[in-house]
């Protein structure tokens, strides 16, 4: 799920002008010292969408300070971004500072000795950010590479409206959510939106049941590519519960008809014609825009997926996108991975990206941070993403990053396929194996 989703046009220009709000960049801004000699050539990619508007103010504040260190910014959208650093990469011509998700994109650049060793290089980011996110950026238990913006777990949002017409509680077990989609089918109401035209909604389903069955082992040894991986019991059980919720009619008749893209999931909780939705925190931005009576009357509930009786897993775990990443290329000068460190260590997570972060209603990767929630407009939202991150012992990234593309394709085909009912779990087990 590359979810970083740029979370559209909308979302950028509410995030541009509640930045206009802020303080502007070198207003009681900390200045690193400088005395470290001129370095020309200092590069960086990254995504246009979402955080460019935290990241733009970061890299000017940078800029304006370091006249002899300014690193020169390329803003690209993530369907031309993502081919275009890896040939870059591939060629030794990578920029400076390399935008990424980690996962399988992180483990390739470190094989191929393509990004630098930050182990002990930035620790002032590393004291900053949540343990679980930054994780994500080690290999082998060393740092390639650095969060960067918001912290985007997957959350159950429900209509609180319409569960409290039913009378029908948020669920805190899988066997409750059962129930509950029975009760709401019985009231003619459908129980959970799903986007199953866009496929990537889908995976969410099968990551949070096999780490609520199994625990994250399940899928670590799958990203490790050991033979035979997918047939592990947690795996299958997932499929089956998954079965039970399409057979049960959790998803209506026409979800493999809904797309994400446009909100289509997300517009029918808002509506009040399902009760559920199973989606990133991305998508928060969407339900303050089309449905903001929501938001302020309360109506939007949000929490984490359910326990799954008998399981191992620890139901404190999420998936989703930890946050973006940056990594610094092995391919610069040693001055320019020094002036690009210091960038780092200067600006990520300071304190007044974290405050613009937060007037664009999304949530950095801080710890610390629950002061700060309080005077948010949408404290309440902000405290419970930021509740679940810092709370979780693991924060899996989505599969479909984590695994390499020769497999993460072939990943959401074969779940398709089983949500449609043209594919047993043993069927999708068996074709996914054959990728390993």
């Amino acid at each position: 799920m590359v979810r970083s989703r740029a979370r559209t046009t909308a979302f950028a220009l509410t995030g541009a002008l509640l930045l206009a709000a802020c303080a502007a960049p070198g207003e009681d801004v900390p200045v690193a010292d400088d005395d470290a000699p001129p370095v020309d050539g200092l590069t960086a990619w990254a995504l246009t969408g979402g955080s460019d508007v935290v990241l733009k103010e970061s890299f000017a504040t940078w800029n304006g300070h370091h006249p002899d260190r300014t690193i020169d910014v390329g803003w690209l959208a993530n369907d031309e971004y993502k081919p275009r650093i890896g040939e870059a990469v591939d060629a030794g011509e990578a920029p400076t500072l390399i935008f990424g998700w980690a996962g399988s994109d992180l483990d390739r650049y470190v094989a191929q000795g393509a990004v630098a060793d930050l182990t002990g290089r930035v620790d002032p980011v590393l004291e900053r950010a949540l343990p679980a996110v930054a994780e994500a950026g080690t290999v082998d238990g060393r740092t390639y590479a650095v969060p960067n913006n918001q912290t985007q777990p997957v959350v159950l949002y429900h209509n609180a409206e319409v569960l409290a017409e039913v009378g029908v509680e948020p669920p805190s077990t899988f066997a409750e959510l059962l129930d509950a989609v029975a009760t709401l089918r019985e009231a003619g109401v459908q129980p959970i939106a799903l986007a199953g035209g866009s496929k990537w909604p889908e995976l969410m389903y099968i990551q949070y049941l096999t780490d609520r069955i199994g625990g994250p082992q399940v899928f670590r040894r799958i990203a490790a590519g050991e033979p035979g991986s997918w047939s592990d019991p947690a795996v299958l059980e997932a499929l089956r519960k998954i079965r039970l919720l399409v057979e049960a009619g959790a998803f209506g008749d026409g979800f493999t008809e809904v797309l994400a893209d446009g909100s289509g999931d997300t517009e029918i909780v808002a509506s009040g014609h399902a009760a559920f939705v199973l989606q990133g925190a991305w998508v928060y931005p969407d339900f303050v825009t089309s449905a903001p009576e929501l938001i302020i009357d309360d109506g939007l509930g949000y929490t984490p997926f359910p326990r799954v009786e008998g399981g191992i897993g620890d139901p404190d775990n999420v998936v989703g996108n930890p946050a973006n990443y940056w990594s610094v290329s092995a391919t610069a000068t040693p001055a320019e991975q020094e002036s690009a460190i210091a960038f780092l260590n200067d600006q990520v997570y300071a304190d007044y990206p974290v405050g613009w972060f937060l007037a664009t209603r999304t949530v950095p990767p801080v710890q610390g941070l629950e002061p700060r929630l309080e005077t948010s407009d949408d404290a309440d939202y902000l405290r419970a993403v930021y509740g679940m991150v810092a709370a979780a012992p693991h924060f899996q990234l989505s599969w479909d990053q984590a695994l390499p593309a020769d497999q993460a394709g072939p990943l959401l085909d074969n779940l398709h396929q089983v949500f449609t009912g043209e594919q047993s779990p043993q069927g999708f087990v068996d074709a996914m194996n054959a990728t390993l």
